[in-house]
């Protein structure tokens, strides 16, 4: 889709309108459409992008709505003001409510969000201030240029030109260093914290966002409706809001729009035609409905808007750009990692027993062992994914022990992962540039208003290098679980140089290359231990291994079984007996 589709879109906002022969009611339907529209990219945005199940945004239409009410009856300010006004007071709620229910996961956060919005269903109900039940009427129309938007063809206008800025600004904000880093919470949280991202930052981030594009919605549903009550801001409204994202596709920006359109233009033929059909009334067509979302949801699980829009990528052009800083890299030979007395137990079960090694600069250490020996385990502890039982990490003397992933992540730490951990839906060269997270300053404003394009530059030229050191280049555009497994922990690798690390830990790094494609990672790794680069390896093809490193580590059962060069490692009888195999 071309960049400047905004354009045309917003002429035909102000066109479509004012077509001859569009009947009043598909005027005050399109309406609520948009404004439905505008609340669901927040849903889309806070559930099918950052993996957060909220069914509380009705609550926050309710917020931005009384706020513009009550300012606008009771205190006489004028519309305009509503809005600054119903932001500012549903991004605080947001921000509160945030703060308790995104501690919780899963089912948990659907089932705390339900509660906040039956709490704040029956705030509305219930007191004076806010009319109780019967809510509060009399609210004065926009005027703009002093015309009074009392046409509905005038408001169609406004409403859908907002739309047509949300879904801008949404893309924006996607397409950004905190867009990638909200984009990376679902399905590779674990990843993007190793990297540097503040996971709980972005979480809140997402939300206070989707309740922000809540409240726009609020303030123009109350000035089109001029009146509010607490009935539209109930928890079904919220499954209603819900429906649509998943009907249009809750991973894309533009299924708010398809689901939005689908579900009220949907139930309002059902209420039509179903009574003429049946010859009676009743609530029929939420059954109808509900049969038509299944069918929809059996034949496309991921929404309407990517079956519609399959195949298509989007092919990322990259500029020229100044280079990022790069760290000064640590002297030859000297410490780098310390483990000392490193242990993890889980209950009665010692995962890891108060292992000790070092790794210095310029140096490739191979940790090995047999399954379960708990070098992974070792891997989190060394990089704060799990925090020890006892003993410490150092790095360069200063000690990580009990310091968040994204903080070891700042000293110059990388690593890839045992099982494959990359973002589902971003492509290559995105998942890519998680990895340089850090190396940015860029915040959400910026993203929105797209201050950060020189920025971006910078980082995405670099993530392009990586890919080019790595040899994946040619497969940038492409999405990242679609390549084979082998290539995908590749894209790791790469991930990790983009931190511009002293210390890289790969965990199984050749596990589904071909023979060439091992030759090549070795030829990589001896590059980068030329450069000053720390690495520690684990790996179970023994040959790969051997060949490679400067020292072994072997485990056994969480302990250390054996440290030295290969050729010493590979005749010692207890690493023989225990992992390399008596025939050997």
């Amino acid at each position: 889709m071309s960049r400047y589709w905004p354009l045309p879109a917003l002429a035909a906002c102000a066109l479509v309108p004012w077509l001859p022969g569009l009947p009043v009611f598909w005027l005050t339907l399109l309406n609520y459409i948009g404004i439905s529209a505008i609340l669901v990219v927040g849903v889309v945005v806070l559930t099918g992008i950052g993996g957060m199940t909220s069914f509380a945004q009705a609550s926050f239409l309710g917020f931005g709505a009384y706020a513009s009410a009550v300012l606008s009856t009771h205190y006489g300010l004028s519309p305009w003001l509503g809005l600054p006004a119903a932001i500012a007071v549903s991004a605080v709620a947001a921000g509160l409510i945030g703060a308790v229910t995104l501690r919780l996961r899963g089912h948990y956060l659907a089932l705390g969000t339900m509660a906040v919005a039956m709490s704040l269903y029956y705030l509305f109900a219930n007191l004076d201030f806010f009319g109780r039940n019967d809510g509060i009427s009399g609210i004065p129309p926009l005027n703009l240029f002093g015309l009074s938007l009392v046409d509905g063809r005038l408001y169609l206008t406004l409403i859908w030109a907002v739309l047509v800025l949300v879904i801008v600004a949404t893309n924006n904000l996607l397409d950004s260093r905190v867009g990638r880093a909200i984009r990376s919470l679902r399905g590779g949280a674990l990843a993007a914290a190793s990297f540097g991202v503040n996971t709980p930052a972005a979480r809140q981030l997402a939300f206070v966002y989707a309740a922000v594009l809540a409240a726009i919605a609020g303030w123009l549903y109350a000035h089109l409706q001029r009146s509010v009550n607490p009935t539209p801001f109930g928890l079904n409204a919220s499954i209603e809001y819900m429906l649509m994202a998943v009907l249009g596709g809750a991973g894309q920006v533009g299924g708010a729009v398809l689901g939005a359109v689908l579900v009220t233009v949907i139930n309002d033929q059902l209420q039509d035609w179903l009574p003429r059909l049946l010859g009676q009334r009743g609530n029929y067509e939420s059954i109808v409905f509900g049969l038509i979302l299944l069918a929809v949801l059996q034949t496309a699980p991921e929404g309407l808007w990517p079956h519609l829009f399959r195949g298509r990528t989007r092919k990322r052009v990259i500029a020229p750009a100044e280079a990022l800083p790069r760290r000064v890299m640590p002297q030859a030979g000297s410490p780098v990692l310390a483990v000392e007395r490193l242990s993890k137990r889980f209950g009665g079960l010692i995962a890891v027993n108060e292992i000790s090694f070092a790794v210095n600069a310029g140096e490739i250490v191979g940790l090995i062992g047999p399954n379960g020996a708990g070098k992974s385990t070792s891997f989190n502890l060394i990089t704060g994914v799990a925090d020890p039982s006892s003993g410490a990490v150092r790095l360069f003397g200063t000690a990580l022990t009990g310091q968040p992933a994204r903080e070891i992540a700042q000293r110059g730490v990388a690593r890839s992962f045992q099982h494959v951990k990359l973002v589902p839906g971003m492509s290559v060269i995105e998942n890519v540039a998680i990895g340089a997270h850090l190396r940015g300053q860029a915040g959400a404003l910026a993203g929105v208003l797209r201050l950060d394009r020189a920025e971006e530059a910078r980082l995405f030229a670099e993530a392009a290098r990586q890919l080019a050191r790595v040899g994946l280049a040619e497969q940038a555009d492409r999405k990242a679980t679609d390549l084979a497994l082998g290539q995908q922990r590749v894209v790791e690798i790469a991930r990790a140089l983009c931190l511009d690390p002293v210390l890289l830990l790969l965990d199984e790094p050749a596990a589904g290359l071909r023979h060439n494609e091992k030759v090549e990672l070795a030829a990589l790794l001896r590059r980068l231990r030329a450069e000053g680069v720390a690495v520690l390896l684990v790996e179970h093809d023994m040959d790969f291994v051997m060949n490679l490193t400067d020292r072994l580590v072997v485990m056994d059962f969480g302990t250390k079984l054996a440290e030295g060069t290969a050729e010493a490692v590979r005749r010692d009888p207890a690493v023989i007996e225990a992992y390399l195999g008596a025939a050997q």
